[in-house]
Order: C-alpha cells, then structure tokens, then sequence
C-alpha cells in the first residue's frame, strides 16, 4: 500500500494531511491578521504623538521668539539689572585696546553661594533676580458694581 492510496478510518491519509495544512495556513493568516492590525493600532499612536510632539515643538518656539524679543530683554534689564546704555565715553579707541589685551583678562571676584549668602543674612541671593520695584506694577483693586437701587 503507498502513502497516497492508504486509508485511516475511510479517509485517505493525503486527505487528511491536505486539510491539516489547510487548518495550519488558515490560523497562520487569521494570526498574521490580528498581529498587522495591532501594529496599525499602535502606528496610529505614534503617529498621533509625534503630531503632538510637534504642537509642542511649534507652541516652544514661537515661546521662545518671544522671550528673546529685544525690546523685552531691554525692559528687563533695565527694570531688574539697572542697565543702560553705554555712553560714548566708555568705549575703548584701538590704541587703548592693545593695552586691555596685553593687561588679561581682568580678576574674577569669588562667587557667594547661595547658601552662603543666607547664612550670612545678605539680601541678594545670586542667580536669583531682585524683586521688581512696587512701581514698576502697580496693583490694581478690582471694584465691583454696584446692584441698581430698587425703588421703593
């Protein structure tokens, strides 16, 4: 008796193995199926917060561009830092900067910790900028209306 012609329980074996690979094929697609659309699941997600990380990208940016506009770095400066402008007399002709060139660079105080600084109960902790002074914001105090009168 050959493989192809032999029989278990009125079936021929080539029959039986046929739909054994046929049940084995089916599985493996409907798995395949089932893997592919989680993975579209989860492509969609990225996608999604990529979309968002770009939002936020824009959204810094444009939070940036602002904080750097010149005309703010200058009200603060010169509200917070009291700077201004350097006058004329204070610029250096060339003569006078081969001079500062030769001498170095100039000696650096030491640095106060901040901890330091509150120990010693100073009222300047460096790296932190002073308060504004009450002038620069005024308070404001919201009034509220007042009911209309019910006449009597």
């Amino acid at each position: 008796m050959s493989v192809f012609t032999r029989r278990v329980r009125g079936f021929r074996l080539l029959d039986l193995v046929g739909v054994g690979l046929l049940v084995a094929v089916i599985l493996g697609v409907y798995l395949a199926k089932t893997m592919a659309g989680r993975e579209r699941a989860e492509i969609a997600t990225i996608e999604r917060q990529i979309k968002a990380e770009k939002a936020r990208i824009r959204l810094l940016q444009a939070e940036v561009a602002h904080l750097e506009q010149p005309g703010r770095l200058e009200r603060l400066s010169v509200t917070y830092l009291k700077m201004e402008p350097v006058t004329a007399h204070r610029e250096a002709t060339p003569d006078q900067i081969i001079d500062l060139a030769r001498a170095g660079p100039p000696k650096k105080a030491k640095a106060v910790s901040a901890v330091a600084a509150m120990v010693d109960g100073a009222n300047v902790v460096p790296g932190v900028p002073p308060p504004p002074p009450p002038e620069a914001n005024p308070v404001r105090v919201a009034q509220a209306p007042r009911p209309p009168e019910v006449p009597r």
